[in-house]
């Protein structure tokens, strides 16, 4: 019955559209949760299951739709187009930190000042002379994430944030949170993560950044995950800290992010001998 599901789901019989292999995947997730709840198992390597969907990737299965890696001359454009009033100072912080963090938007509208300062926390800053620390409650559990000073204030994620919380007169709660409606005084309601990515789309048009396509298509391009795909392609540095730094379990997943790499650094081939 669930493979008759799955199949239906890639060839509607009933002219419904046809959904994704992702949303197909999600859907039996989803199941398996169901039946978990119930206190039963759906196993999803029953042949019956593993079959139709190996079948349905082999036949409808697409790359991932990737979207745009914000580079670090795109975030130096974007932090200059945005104002110095405190709205300003604020997301100014969230753009730098997200990025130099390589943050998922929901990591950084989560943070607190310190340890446990809300039920909601989903982690904390510690404030050092060389950078900041933050401790984070992840997708994939507990991780700390180094972010070192810049080499200038006016692009250091480090300085922003001390900006910010000095002139928002932040001490304790959420780090980041709304402002009144002149822009001059912080509230006390934590951001909501959706604001990072209209935060986002907005300073890219400001910014000008791919100017040369419509602007619909240019805000389809970028999201959150921009500032992760960008710190992946942007850092100069050996693999391994970049993983480290975005909080993936496999180089391979740190790979995907990276839209610009020298894919034959290493060589095998003539490692090999050949």
């Amino acid at each position: 019955m669930i493979g008759l599901y799955l199949a239906d789901l890639a060839a509607p019989t009933n002219g419904s559209p046809t959904l994704s292999v992702s949303t197909i995947e999600r859907r039996l997730s989803g199941l398996a949760w169901n039946y978990a709840q119930r206190g039963f198992t759906l196993d999803r390597k029953n042949l019956h299951i593993a079959s139709v969907l190996a079948g349905i990737k082999r036949k409808h299965a697409r790359p991932p739709v990737q979207k745009e890696a914000i580079l670090a001359e795109d975030i130096l454009a974007m932090v200059a187009a945005l104002p110095y009033d405190l709205r300003g100072l604020r997301d100014r912080a969230i753009l730098l930190l997200g990025y130099a963090g390589g943050l998922r938007r929901s990591e950084i509208v989560s943070l607190d000042v310190h340890k446990d300062d809300t039920p909601e926390s989903g982690g904390w800053i510690e404030i050092f002379d060389k950078g900041a620390l933050l401790t984070l409650n992840a997708k994939t559990g507990w991780r700390e994430v180094e972010i070192g000073r810049g080499s200038k204030d006016q692009t250091c994620p480090v300085h922003s944030l001390e900006q910010w919380l000095h002139f928002a007169k932040i001490n304790f709660g959420p780090v980041f949170v709304g402002t009144s409606r002149d822009g001059k005084r912080a509230l006390d309601a934590r951001l909501n993560d959706k604001h990072v990515a209209r935060l986002i789309k907005r300073t890219v048009l400001d910014a000008g950044i791919r100017a040369e396509l419509p602007e619909k298509e240019r805000l389809a391009l970028f999201s959150g995950h921009s500032l992760r795909a960008g710190l992946a392609s942007s850092a100069e540095v050996d693999e391994r800290y970049v993983q480290k730094q975005l909080g993936h379990a496999s180089a391979e997943m740190t790979r995907r992010y990276q839209r610009r790499r020298d894919r034959f650094r290493v060589n095998l081939t003539k490692a090999a001998g050949l």
